[in-house]
């Protein structure tokens, strides 16, 4: 078993710190940026602000102080958001041995750069790299539901490692070697859930929901592809099957975000009311607009998207232009 190191504490890094402690042996540290979180889930051993209602066992450490986090850590398992995860391993490449393995959980595409977590954390250290991404929503990780997901690493031996680390009775892990497809899989299905919430939000109806998630997977495949990925990647559980989870579930934030958008809500209004949370599609859809137009890669519904969020483009007007689009063949 081994020493891990979960760096975020928002929900989805409770939930793996639930899911990792099932398993006997592993030592688990579970860090927070804020004391006073750290505080409140040492007192309370509850994360009553991110995700309330399930107990982080006895032996979980938990703390704020960084160093003390990584200290020969084998795994460091970061489930930051996406734009912060330069700036973790930014703080902690002076102090890294060369052995420690970081294991991404951050499912988006930095802004700015459009590069993905992975290129991102290769900018800044030589230390192996693996992802994690799937259909896993946090709480019922968290509850022990049967979830799926899979870990990539061009290194099959690290991705087998993680597999048998981090598999139990309510996690089961595949391995793949398409770090690009996972991890574009991951960010990008985000964006058409903020697009799924929109299409809701309108009562538009079942026949606009499926024609959005499998033009959606068409476009998402479209970027893999030409980013280096497989087209296998997307059929799989980081891309169709996350996509139909976080489309369709009741519990994705980017489908709530994207609904309220639909009602009319501004997006202001909207963030303020996740209380912290992170919706990530909001700020990866302009990071894989850049990304598509580097490659030169149409994505419609990634285009409108953006122009709804940062272009003050109505819904309504967003679905006329889709549907006004010149025929072609599938």
């Amino acid at each position: 078993m081994s020493r891990i190191a979960v760096l975020g504490a928002g929900a989805w890094g409770t939930a793996l710190t639930l899911s990792l402690a099932r398993r006997e042996g592993h030592q688990i540290t579970l860090w927070s940026h804020s004391p006073v979180l750290a505080e409140q889930l040492t007192v309370a051993g509850d994360n009553l602000l991110y995700l309330p209602g399930f107990t982080i066992p006895a032996d979980v450490h938990i703390t704020s102080d960084l160093p003390r986090a990584i200290f020969e850590a084998d795994i460091l398992l970061c489930v930051t958001p996406s734009q912060h995860l330069r700036e973790i391993i930014t703080d902690i490449a002076p102090m890294l041995t060369r052995g420690q393995i970081i294991l991404s959980a951050s499912k988006g595409i930095e802004e700015g750069t459009h590069l993905r977590m992975s290129q991102v954390v290769a900018s800044v250290t030589p230390n192996p790299f693996a992802v994690i991404s799937g259909p896993s929503f946090a709480q019922e990780v968290a509850a022990g539901m049967p979830t799926a997901i899979v870990v990539a690493s061009e290194n099959p031996v690290i991705a087998q490692l993680i597999q048998r680390d981090f598999t139990s009775p309510s996690l089961r892990v595949y391995t793949n070697d398409d770090v690009t497809g996972v991890e574009l899989g991951g960010a990008l299905k985000n964006v058409v859930a903020l697009a799924a919430g929109v299409v809701h939000g309108l009562n538009l109806g079942y026949n606009s929901s499926a024609a959005l998630l499998t033009r959606g997977i068409a476009e998402m495949t479209r970027l893999a592809v030409a980013c280096g990925g497989r087209r296998q990647t997307l059929a799989g559980l980081s891309g169709i099957g996350d996509l139909v989870l976080t489309c369709t579930g009741s519990l994705s934030r980017n489908r709530a975000v994207g609904i309220e958008l639909g009602r009319g809500r501004q997006l202001p209004e909207i963030i303020a009311n996740l209380n912290g949370k992170v919706a990530e599609g909001v700020r990866s859809t302009a990071a894989a607009l850049g990304l598509a137009a580097r490659y030169a890669v149409e994505m419609p519904i990634t285009q409108q998207m953006d122009a709804i969020l940062h272009h003050g483009k109505s819904p309504n007007e967003a679905i006329r232009d889709l549907m006004s689009r010149p025929g072609r063949d599938e």
